[in-house]
């Protein structure tokens, strides 16, 4: 059960990142999405989603390693 949920905490910024890379993707072939007003919005969104996706995974796993000891010293707390 439990590295289910991890799987589930896992799978909600993935897919915001793969949203957002399309979101900006789609803004470079100047095709504008239906909830947004304009491409240069789209493209910021775009570009908040994969940050925060990719940062929120990023973050997960370094609190993982910390917790088992394989990070290098710069990096412990």
């Amino acid at each position: 059960m439990g590295r289910f949920l991890a799987f589930l905490v896992l799978l909600i910024p993935g897919i915001m990142a793969a949203y957002g890379i399309k979101l900006m993707r789609d803004t470079l072939f100047n095709k504008l999405l239906e909830p947004y007003p304009a491409l240069w919005l789209q493209f910021i969104l775009g570009t908040i989603f994969v940050v925060l996706g990719v940062g929120f995974f990023a973050g997960f796993l370094l609190n993982r390693d910390r917790k088992k000891g394989t990070v290098q010293k710069r990096f412990q707390k």
